[in-house]
């Protein structure tokens, strides 16, 4: 079984800073691609940022700036570092990520329950 957990969510006033950690467990052979997705209410499930294995990584352009994703291979770990936050961030945020268990051959996408981010102006 492979779960992610998320961490670090909370109320922060705008300009402030918060920093998520997720982190993967379970019976793991090989962690691919991890990311941050959110969803703020009302609307669709969209990316946040995302790295890769080789340390690759995508931001959407609205956080381009503010936000950093970061990576802990060893403790399969991911963070994102959010910084002059503001009320449209209001969220929750979702850890992703393709892994492949122990004794399968394909990897396999795998989402956190979320933790909530909430900007006040």
């Amino acid at each position: 079984q492979v779960l992610l957990v998320e961490s670090g969510g909370g109320l922060v006033q705008a300009g402030g800073s918060l920093r998520l950690s997720c982190a993967a467990s379970g019976t793991i052979f090989s962690i691919n691609t991890m990311g941050w997705y959110r969803q703020a209410p009302g609307k669709q499930r969209e990316l946040v940022a995302t790295i890769t294995n080789s340390d690759s990584i995508n931001y959407a352009d609205a956080v381009k700036g503010r936000f950093t994703i970061s990576r802990d291979s060893a403790k399969k770990m991911i963070y994102l570092q959010m910084n002059s936050l503001k009320p449209e961030d209001t969220a929750v945020y979702y850890c992703n990520a393709d892994i492949r268990p122990v004794a399968t051959w394909r990897d396999m996408h795998y989402w956190g329950k979320g933790t909530l981010v909430t900007v006040s102006s």
